[in-house]
């Protein structure tokens, strides 16, 4: 059982990592795009978004940024979604 949380904590730690490099990653964007420099490819954003979702969807909320754009406002609450049922599967996985 010690087993099972230590992974636990392995996986949410990376995990939040995961969320914090979206959400700092939006946020390079949108400072970039005010500088009229160099952009991180939406591509890019949308990966990050779905391995970071709730860290991406902060970012596009505090920095406002990409939500105007179609593939950002119902891939990343999508992504989310997915998120939530997979955390509920594993929940009843580990239960």
């Amino acid at each position: 059982m010690v087993e099972i949380l230590s992974n636990i904590t392995i996986l949410a730690a990376i995990y939040l990592v995961l969320n914090i490099v979206a959400f700092g990653a939006y946020g390079f964007d949108k400072a970039k795009a005010s500088m009229d420099k160099w952009r991180t490819p939406e591509k890019t954003l949308l990966i990050l978004a779905f391995f970071g979702p709730f860290g991406a969807y902060a970012g596009m909320l505090v920095f406002r940024h990409k939500t105007q754009k179609k593939p950002f406002t119902w891939a990343v609450p999508l992504f989310i979604l997915i998120h939530i049922i997979a955390f509920i599967g594993i929940i009843f996985i580990l239960n």
